[in-house]
């Protein structure tokens, strides 16, 4: 059984607390005993020096070195010692025969003779030790023995003993271990009282984020975990309801380019089909079949652009996507691409700026990639710039980027909109009514695709007033070249001047002499929006229009 945090977090905490107060109780216990064994020698040895020096003026001298114990005027002081002391007092001689003594402590009947271990270890100073006494005792008793003196500075005649049972001491172990228990059991069940609820609280939000978890792998989105904290679960808890955010706001993208596909695929498929069972059937005149054949021919490659767009986007995501870079005139492309558009720029009188002060631009990267971020951001502009308005482009270069500009008038993007449109799935117009072929996926593209060239795209909008998209593109850095010297002309050749450098970038391709409209791609292009009626066929060198190609096309619809 999978043991929780909670548990495993008591179940450590209470072990640790326990093993401190038994080894707290354990060292409290040794010092105690160790301090009433001080105690008592102290008490037994001031007591036993006593009664030797009180005994000494009891002692009559019969004949030289021979002395008489007085023992009847003796025998209260020694019973007054031991009662106060609670411990047998007890003197003998040299030969360790009893003179006189009280066994208030032990209440044994008293002793003959005491061995004469004990009686030359006291004689010589002091004697301290534990045991029976050679059978005087039933257990082990704690001694002390201290020497008799004739007087003082003479010498010794017998022995003073005092003694006391070790189960006084037992008792006042037992009175503090218990005084010392219900201190710890107290301590215990507030540690544990208090340690519980902070492992509650600290594994709450963590049941909490768990439960969410699951919530969030059967689909609800909407659970969010409560931040109680500053601290890291707090922090987990606020990482994780910003993680639930991004699911549910890729969940509802996902859902919303789910049924933009559907409509995307519906729509076209069913025109197409209605129109060729028109066609077989018979329904379309043989005169109108060109007409809807090209209707056909539309869907077809409406259809084309949407299956290239999702290929992408698997492309990118499983990181296929790969670029062959080369060198190619980027504002060539920007004219191209605008020629594409050219009846829908008709269609609304857009009028184009910038085109006059365009220069050839060389850049280093995939012209194809680059080609549909243009021609996605061409298109986005065309689409929403209001009757009557202009669209700006403009290239710049730079010592380390080469920088592309399109801004058109317009509605714009609104503030809330704008950190969002590079997101895949996006749509900043929810409705179908402005936008019927946008997936979401064109800006998130243009944008995946620049960054594979090292460069990057940024958005900038007024509402009502205009809406800017500018990006750029890195230089390849330039290989140092070494300058070589000119050889030395031979006697009677003539010296050559070297060749003039070309100011053409090299890779650029090489400009058209201005003669005429047809060879400035710029003016032309300027010149073609502003002529009505039909107009020639589009240069050699300008890419086929995107509804050509369904590979070049792409679909905006974050404006």
């Amino acid at each position: 059984m999978q043991r929780s945090i909670f548990k495993r977090y008591m179940g450590i905490t209470m072990v640790i607390v326990f093993l401190s107060f038994t080894l707290l109780g354990g060292v409290m216990m040794v010092f105690f005993s160790q301090y009433w064994r001080q105690e008592k020698k102290e008490l037994l040895s001031q007591n036993a020096n006593s009664i030797s020096g009180i005994a000494c003026r009891y002692l009559n001298e019969k004949s030289p070195g021979k002395y008489e114990l007085q023992a009847d005027t003796l025998q209260d002081f020694i019973a007054s010692f031991s009662t106060s002391i609670d411990a047998d007092i007890f003197i003998t001689d040299l030969d360790g025969r009893l003179l006189l003594g009280n066994f208030a402590n032990s209440k044994s009947a008293p002793l003959q003779t005491v061995p004469a271990f004990f009686v030359d270890a006291a004689a010589q100073g002091l004697f301290e030790g534990r045991g029976d006494m050679g059978g005087l005792y039933s257990d082990s008793y704690y001694i002390i023995g201290v020497p008799m003196l004739a007087q003082e500075g003479g010498p010794c005649v017998g022995t003073v003993f005092a003694a006391t049972s070790p189960a006084s001491m037992s008792a006042m172990q037992m009175e503090a271990f218990k005084i010392f228990l219900l201190a710890a059991v107290a301590a215990l069940a507030v540690s544990f009282c208090v340690v519980g609820a902070f492992a509650f609280r600290l594994a709450q939000p963590l049941r909490q984020m768990s439960a969410a978890a699951r919530s969030l792998g059967a689909g609800d989105f909407s659970v969010r975990v409560p931040v109680r904290s500053a601290d890291e679960v707090g922090q987990l808890a606020d990482s994780f309801n910003h993680m639930a955010d991004s699911l549910s706001n890729s969940e509802g993208m996902r859902r919303s380019f789910i049924a933009n596909v559907s409509h995307e695929l519906k729509t076209p498929m069913t025109t197409i089909a209605g129109f060729i069972d028109g066609i077989l059937d018979g329904t379309i005149p043989a005169s109108e079949q060109g007409k809807y054949l090209g209707i056909v021919s539309d869907e077809v490659k409406r259809l084309s652009r949407l299956v290239k767009s999702m290929l992408d986007l698997s492309r990118i995501d499983s990181g296929d996507m790969k670029i062959h870079p080369a060198t190619f005139d980027i504002t060539h492309t920007l004219v191209a691409t605008l020629l594409t558009f050219e009846q829908s720029i008709d269609e609304k009188s857009i009028e184009i700026v910038g085109l006059e002060e365009a220069t050839p631009m060389p850049v280093y990267g995939d012209q194809d990639l680059l080609h549909q971020v243009v021609y996605n951001l061409v298109e986005n502009a065309v689409k929403f710039t209001n009757q009557g308005g202009s669209i700006r482009v403009m290239a710049v270069d730079s010592v380390d980027r080469t920088t592309v500009l399109i801004e058109n008038t317009g509605p714009g993007i609104a503030p809330e909109d704008l950190p969002m449109v590079f997101d895949r799935f996006y749509k900043g117009d929810k409705s179908r009514s402005r936008d019927k072929n946008g997936m979401g996926l064109g800006l998130y593209l243009v944008r995946t695709i620049l960054q594979l060239h090292g460069g990057n795209i940024q958005v900038t909008s007024v509402q009502g007033q205009f809406c800017r998209f500018e990006f750029y593109l890195p230089r390849p850095p330039a290989a140092p070249r070494l300058k070589e010297a000119a050889p030395k002309p031979k006697e009677g050749q003539p010296r050559l001047k070297p060749p003039r450098k070309s100011a053409r970038p090299q890779g650029a391709e090489k400009p058209n002499p201005p003669e005429g409209p047809a060879e400035d791609p710029p003016r032309r292009a300027a010149w073609r929006r502003k002529a009505k009626g039909p107009q020639g066929p589009a240069p050699a060198e300008d890419p086929a229009p995107a509804d050509d190609n369904p590979e070049k096309g792409r679909n905006l619809d974050d404006e």
